[in-house]
């Protein structure tokens, strides 16, 4: 028969430590394996968010405003048709809310895609249709500006809150403002 390992301090550290070892060892391969493939189907999300909210373009630019990561669109005789901008806001009723608006060149709401969003199913996750055309909080071609923003009618605005989700609804907006205020820095 097996004698005991004897149960003392050294043998338990050691012990612990091969397990942190490996369990180290696995996450670290398991990271490096799926990694790629990550990247990939998170920048396939964002080339379908772009197309989604943009006027038909042939050519796209990128540039940083404000720390706003925006997708700029030419067409094939290199005139500006509208801008796609990557904005995100920590006021959502479950957190982060993170938004690809499209304006187009006049600066109207063209689309809008939710790009990550912790909201409650059924109830703030509504953002992805509550605001888009012929809905009951339509944005779609508003011209959001510093003087005159996007706000619910709870606030003294004129748009719809998605019922019981106030707050996802301010947060939504106000997102919504920010892409606004960076298009207006864009000068183009």
């Amino acid at each position: 028969m097996a004698k005991k390992a004897q149960s003392t301090l050294i043998n338990m550290l050691v012990s612990l430590t091969v397990i942190a070892v490996v369990a180290a060892a696995a996450l670290a391969l398991v990271n490096n394996v799926t990694k790629e493939p990550i990247e990939i189907a998170k920048q396939a999300k964002t080339n379908a968010a772009i197309k989604a909210v943009l006027p038909d373009f042939d050519k796209l630019e990128d540039l940083t405003v404000d720390g706003n990561l925006c997708h700029v669109g030419y067409d094939a005789d290199g005139n500006f048709v509208g801008a796609a901008v990557e904005a995100g806001s920590d006021a959502g009723f479950g957190g982060h809310l993170q938004l690809m608006v499209g304006f187009d060149k006049d600066g109207n709401v063209f689309g809008y895609q939710i790009l990550e969003t912790h909201e409650t199913p059924g109830l703030g996750a509504k953002a992805d249709l509550w605001f888009q055309k012929g809905s009951k909080g339509d944005i779609i071609g508003r011209t959001p500006t510093a003087e005159n923003p996007l706000v619910v009618k709870k606030d003294g605005g004129d748009i719809d809150a998605i019922s019981g989700s106030t707050i996802t609804s301010r947060a939504f907006l106000g997102t919504v403002n920010t892409a606004a205020e960076v298009f207006a820095k864009m000068n183009i």
